[in-house]
């Protein structure tokens, strides 16, 4: 089967090219060198270095430095490997980006989402939008976008010699004796920049709360290399970037297979540019992947080998105009390929022979997608913003084949269908902003997103029990088959926020954000045939249904004391709720956190940085009967930390679960770990760890 590169590609870049020529008529403007930022919105949070600083000895797993996020909750994976969950809706449904790259998970278990290709210690800033994304932010996502981003490349000083910069950086988590170790270095002149960032982590299993028993096939072992050159004039900065990542090993309690050997490359190239029209933002990048499933050690089961190849190229290309002192323009173009051979291996004298088990083949995934966006500040209280996006979705993939003859019928079922698919999908955006006054600002708007299925969605093709079990992208030991014919997800999102806070936004801050989203046509999962009621493991065919989600976030900060000699205490809290449900159905949607809440008292005193924060959450009894998911007891953890900045030198030491409670991740999906692997229980959580770390700069 032949593949077509779609043929509008370079047509569509038409319009845009058109615009910025035209653009340059326009009356030359200061703005700063950097990319559009949307993340102003009220339902927007952005983690800077000193929202970071005091998580990354806590954990190797990017994903988790988000847990304080309003809105974001976490699907717990590998030792590294979390996928964000944003109002009820993760992995895909989310755009990630890291250094604006779009990274899909190539695994037919998401085992090396976007987020497991950048290091806790090298992440700088994290944006999250949640609910009412602009259409610059991304598309093909209907819960929100996550864009993470490492330090750009530091310069010498106007009049500097030669500019020289580094850190190191170590930590250990005792629960899983697990060791990290990360640096960067640098060398740069006013108009050039050449570093490098390197990491290590390693953990073996780690050990629940209570009886302290090992959570088997949670250890793993991973590593990144990336050198960066950078340069600098007066109005552009360009930047590429290169590096590969080695993962030997990560084991997955709640997969029936582990991580055996995953490994990448890419290349990223930026140009952010000032010019007399406005700013403008452009990227290219490849990454190419290599992964491999089995078993880790002999707790699951034999030898069963499950290969992935995949590679992500693309561009994009944003540009802000200010058309007036009132009004400024986004425009946008951008380009993703994604391509994916997904195949095991026979094994000789079993089942799983003599031909190979071709998964999917030749899988094919284009996007190109196109966007326009209109801010405008009416008046010192009143900003709105519009706009409107097309991406279209090319998808294709070859025939197939099974590992023997009992595959044969549904492999010539799928091989004599259609493979190939077109979606045409509009996002659109509008929101507007009233800043009543120096203490309040209220923000509502809807969004009309929307998400063209997968290639692991589309085109698996097996109803074996077997083969079916092994594509299982969500944690809950069930088995699931594809559709073709699958429709893309179109969200409607009608949110509102309220921020209070005192006139200096120093003593105190309330920001509550209810919302609700209408999903026509999300792709939640039948029962198949034959089929028993009953408790246990149920093989899923993907379909469409009609689903809504409705819930609320809560964030708040309080001022307790600021005193000379006691320094300054500061209480936070976050409380977020979500409910989903099928309406086709009226199921329960699957994996939906239940009520949930931080509380932290935070003081700081020169510095010395302290905090006690407790974690908790009611019990999960909203759950999706379909799929059989187990519910889960509510619980309640205490945290302490402390650190110490002295001059180049800052030091952590903390405690996590202090009473060593034994506890169920709500959204940890079943245990599989044991040799029985029997239904009915929810992947524990770690128990009481100690915490240390240390980093150094020069």
């Amino acid at each position: 089967m032949g593949y077509r590169f779609p043929a509008a590609l370079m047509a569509s870049l038409l319009p845009a090219v058109a615009m910025a020529q035209t653009a340059t008529t326009l009356p030359p403007v200061t703005v700063d060198v950097a990319a559009p930022d949307d993340t102003a919105l009220l339902s927007g949070t952005v983690l800077n270095e000193g929202d970071l600083a005091a998580k990354r000895s806590a954990t190797s797993d990017t994903a988790r430095l988000l847990k304080d996020v309003p809105g974001v909750s976490l699907y717990t994976g590998g030792g590294v490997s979390s996928l964000p969950v944003i109002h009820g809706m993760a992995d895909d449904r989310i755009k990630m980006l890291v250094d604006g790259m779009p990274i899909t998970a190539a695994c037919p278990n998401h085992m090396n989402p976007a987020l497991s290709y950048v290091d806790s210690n090298d992440v700088a800033k994290i944006d999250v939008l949640a609910g009412i994304t602009p259409v610059s932010a991304g598309g093909d996502s209907i819960a929100g976008t996550i864009n993470v981003d490492s330090a750009k490349p530091a310069f010498a000083a106007p009049g500097e010699d030669i500019h020289t910069e580094g850190r190191l950086s170590t930590a250990y988590r005792s629960t899983s004796h697990g060791i990290t170790t990360s640096g960067n270095v640098s060398a740069s002149t006013e108009n050039f920049s050449l570093g490098y960032a390197g990491s290590w982590a390693h953990a073996g299993d780690y050990h629940r709360g209570g009886d302290n028993a090992p959570v088997r096939t949670s250890q793993y072992q991973t590593e990144n290399h990336a050198l960066t050159v950078g340069a600098q004039n007066a109005d552009n900065l360009v930047i590429v970037e290169g590096g590969w990542q080695f993962i030997p090993y990560e084991g997955f309690p709640n997969q029936r297979m582990d991580l055996t050997e995953n490994t990448s490359k890419f290349v990223n190239a930026r140009h952010e540019g000032q010019f007399g029209w406005g700013k403008l933002d452009s990227r290219a990048y490849w990454r190419n992947t290599t992964h491999e499933m089995n078993f880790l050690g002999k707790v699951k089961g034999n030898d069963m080998p499950m290969n992935t190849e995949s590679t992500d190229l693309g561009y994009s290309i944003k540009g802000e105009l200010p058309l007036s002192a009132r009004d400024t323009l986004r425009v946008g173009n951008e380009f993703h390929h994604f391509a994916l051979e997904d195949w095991w291996p026979p094994v000789a004298g079993t089942g799983m022979s003599p031909y190979e088990f071709q998964n999917i083949r030749d899988g094919r995934r284009d996007r190109l997608g196109t966007f326009a966006e209109w801010e405008a500040k009416w008046t010192s209280q009143w900003t709105s913003l519009l706009g409107v996006r097309n991406d279209t979705v090319w998808m294709d993939a070859g025939d197939v084949q099974g590992y023997r003859a009992t595959y044969a019928a549904d492999a010539a079922r799928f091989n004599s269908q259609d493979h190939s698919k077109t979606d045409v999908n509009l996002d659109l955006t509008a929101l507007a902003r009233f800043e009543a006054d120096k203490a309040s600002t209220y923000e509502a708007g809807y969004a009309r997103k929307t998400r063209s299925p997968n290639l692991h969605e589309r085109y698996t093709w097996s109803t074996g029990a077997m083969a079916l079990s092994m594509n299982n992208w969500v944690g809950d030991g069930n088995g699931y088959v594809g559709s073709i014919n699958l429709k893309p997800e179109v969200a409607h999102t009608l949110s509102t926020s309220a921020d209070w806070h005192d006139p200096a936004r120093k003593t105190w801050g309330l920001k509550v954000t209810p919302y609700y989203t209408y999903v026509q046509d999300y792709i939640d999962a039948d029962r198949r045939p034959n089929q028993t009621t009953g408790a246990g493991f149920v093989n899923l065919q993907l379909a469409n249904h009609d689903a809504q989600l409705y819930g609320a976030d809560i964030s708040g900060d309080l001022e307790a004391w600021d005193a000379p000699g006691w320094g300054r205490g500061v209480l936070k809290a976050t409380v977020g709720w979500v409910n989903g449900q099928n309406l086709d159905t009226g199921d329960n949607l699957y994996n939906i956190m239940p009520l949930h809440a931080r509380l932290a008292l935070e003081h700081r005193l020169g510095g010395w940085s302290n905090a006690i924060e407790t974690e908790g959450a009611v019990s999960k009894d909203a759950v999706s009967h379909t799929r059989n998911e187990i519910q889960t007891p509510g619980y309640a953890l205490i945290h302490l930390r402390t650190g110490y900045d002295w001059q180049n030198v800052s030091a952590n030491l903390g405690v996590e679960n202090l009473f060593n409670q034994l506890y169920h991740e709500p959204l940890g999906g079943a245990d599989l770990s044991d040799t029985g692997r029997q239904w009915g229980m929810n992947v524990p959580g770690a128990g009481r760890t100690y915490l240390a770390g240390v980093t150094v700069r020069f």
